[in-house]
């Protein structure tokens, strides 16, 4: 077996879920949230180290509710993602920003933690077991590339809308299993069976990606020189712009510095952006169990 990790994004707030974080909010029958069946799915795939990326202030309530009953299973680390958590040089131009710098700050906290493949995930999304399957068997083989091989699996964007408010996706194109182009696209609502953003129609059928990204420890070089592009060119009363991944990655594919191989999964994806999402969630956690895909109980 080769060592893959999976890196569990958590430090998000969870702004639009209105009160509590909803990475903690217990979906199974016996208290389990949807990290517990990501993991699960993980584990059985021949993951063998998760890394959780969450806030300092979490770190006891995370443990508690999580991380002691994970580290039974498999090896586990924290990282810690904070606003401060920048080069020097950026710190005072920074200081009235309290949000965290996005997802591809989330990966880059994690560098010293990490020297094998990895595989990267939102806390609060299902993926489906198919999907780890898929990416590791991606991430343990051998890629002859003069570019940094990356993949990510894709979910058919009619799967992934929610019928309680927008939510925001990166819309895919790719050529021959190849990630040609990716655009961060926002507030897609699910409106008479259609996907609208800002009043343009989208294709219910368009691969998106869900922030799934197969990776690899050389990516975390091409990130800091990134995050620091990013920051130099950033105003300093800007306290909401992300440096976030499917941007990130859109670019190094530009300069043509990674290939992102589109894996597939048929599973569907489910996940809780709205309060009003979590009922749904239940509902589909309970079939699954019935259907034998996980125990009762975890």
């Amino acid at each position: 077996m080769k060592d893959v990790t999976l890196v569990v994004m958590a430090a998000g707030i969870g702004s639009r879920f209105g009160g509590g974080i909803k990475q903690l909010e217990p979906m199974g029958p016996n208290g389990e949230i949807i990290m517990d069946y990501s993991i699960y799915d993980a584990i059985n795939a021949g993951f063998n180290k998760v890394v959780f990326v969450i806030r300092k202030d979490l770190e006891k309530d995370f443990d508690e509710i999580i991380g002691q009953r994970i580290k039974k299973k498999v090896h586990v680390e924290y990282a810690f993602q904070e606003t401060d958590n920048i080069p020097e040089k950026y710190k005072d131009n920074f200081k009235e920003r309290s949000k965290p710098w996005g997802t591809g700050q989330a990966i880059l906290v994690c560098k010293d933690l990490i020297h094998e493949p990895f595989l990267v995930i939102n806390a609060d999304d299902y993926y489906g077991c198919e999907a780890y399957k898929v990416a590791y068997d991606y991430l343990t083989q051998e890629h002859q590339s003069s570019i940094l091989p990356l993949c990510m699996v894709g979910f058919v964007l009619k799967n992934t809308l929610s019928e309680n408010g927008g939510v925001t996706r990166g819309i895919c194109q790719e050529n021959n299993h190849k990630l040609v182009d990716i655009t961060e696209t926002h507030n897609i609502e699910y409106i008479d069976g259609k996907a609208i953003s800002e009043d343009k129609e989208l294709d219910l059928d368009a691969v998106v990606s869900m922030n799934m990204w197969g990776l690899y420890p050389q990516l975390f070089e091409l990130l800091e020189n990134g995050f620091d592009e990013f920051l130099h060119q950033l105003d300093s009363l800007d306290i909401k712009s992300e440096y976030l991944l499917p941007t990130i990655i859109d670019d190094l594919l530009k300069r043509n510095e990674v290939s992102v191989e589109v894996l597939k999964s048929n599973d569907s994806w489910f996940g809780v952006t709205y309060k009003e999402d979590k009922e749904n969630v239940k509902e589909n956690i309970r079939i699954l169990i019935e259907k034998g895909v996980y125990p009762y109980k975890l």
